[in-house]
């Protein structure tokens, strides 16, 4: 099959980062799903893993979105069959998506949603994944007919997960939404996702956010650059308020300014239930088949923003490239081999 892979970690201008290769076609057994790999979407971890992890000559693939048609299951598989359109995540101690055949544990693959071809779907599931885990899974927040009142921030509210997150909040809570942009076409983006407020996270963070919500906010969903924005983050929330994140701070956070409000601190690693196997893996399944329902309904749309061609090194090293810019609004997408 065609894939495209790395075998040393090396800088994305450099022709060698990733490379076009030819690997042996994958076998289903198990609980795994054989899937033609029909479209991709890049996110922060593939340059991180690219960048951090030295394959030593191995051919590594990378890819952790993708949307697909299965074309075999394993003998122990339930959920699907040949012939299912399906969109995931992937794991992270697997090959990934850039290949045209790939191998996924049925308990987080869900259906694709029906109202989407299969670039506009790959744009999605790692980043609802991990905006749905943060906002349902680790702050508890309550949905559906459960409305709660409050106030929720998101720091890097442009970017992939941050797109995610602010129309799940502002579609399924009864919270007050604020996102935080630095750029008009960012901001733009901000508010067409749903947000109540936007705001510029390079200004004074506090001084913004206190004009809109003068008694702080009960959670925060911090994206990127926590360092940077960590002492305000911790000013703003109310008492027995909850901080987020899923990025990797360059310094150590002082968890100690958490104590005297009973804040709460959530890192949120959307590959956690792949890795160790949790009880609950499957809950990654029912979410992206709840959210497949919500696209088709009209309640929730795709963050697919640019489709850069074809799933190849070349496309992909592009990808790598506006991705590390830092300037990512959206989703970056490639289709078809």
């Amino acid at each position: 099959m065609k894939a495209v892979a790395y075998r040393r970690s090396l800088p994305v201008n450099d022709a060698e980062s990733l490379i076009d290769v030819t690997l042996p076609d994958p076998v289903a057994s198990g609980r795994d799903v054989l899937v033609r790999v029909e479209a991709v979407s890049v996110n922060p971890v593939d340059t991180k893993i690219r960048k951090r992890v030295d394959p030593q000559g191995a051919d590594k693939v990378l890819g952790w979105d993708a949307a697909g048609t299965v074309v075999a299951v394993g003998e122990d598989v339930t959920l699907f069959k040949p012939g299912d359109a399906v969109w995931y995540a992937g794991a992270l101690d697997r090959q990934g998506s850039n290949a045209a055949l790939q191998l996924v544990d049925e308990r987080i693959v869900g259906r694709k949603p029906a109202t989407l071809d299969m670039a506009q779907a790959a744009a999605m599931p790692l980043t609802t994944i991990t905006a749905w885990e943060l906002l349902f899974d680790r702050f508890a927040i309550a949905r559906g007919n459960a409305f709660q009142s409050g106030v929720v921030l998101v720091v890097g509210a442009a970017g992939g997960v941050g797109s995610m997150a602010v129309q799940l909040a502002r579609k399924l809570t009864n919270l007050t939404v604020i996102g935080t942009a630095s750029r008009p076409e960012t901001q733009a983006w901000v508010k067409d996702m749903g947000a109540h407020h936007v705001v510029d996270h390079r200004g004074d963070l506090r001084e913004q956010v206190r004009a809109v919500a003068p008694q702080g906010v009960d959670y925060v969903l911090s994206l990127t650059h926590t360092e940077q924005h960590f002492a305000a983050l911790v000013d703003l929330l109310k008492p027995q308020g909850k901080l987020g994140l899923i990025d990797d701070p360059a310094t150590p956070l002082d968890i100690t300014l958490l104590k005297s409000r009973s804040l709460s601190l959530h890192w949120e690693f959307m590959f956690t239930r792949s890795l160790y196997k949790t009880d609950d893996m499957k809950a990654q399944h029912q979410l992206l088949n709840e959210v497949a329902d919500l696209v088709d309904a009209g309640v929730i749309r795709t963050t697919l923003r640019e489709s850069l061609g074809p799933i190849d090194a070349k496309h992909l090293r592009m990808a790598h490239e506006k991705l590390e810019s830092g300037s990512m609004i959206g989703k970056l997408v490639l289709a078809g081999f």
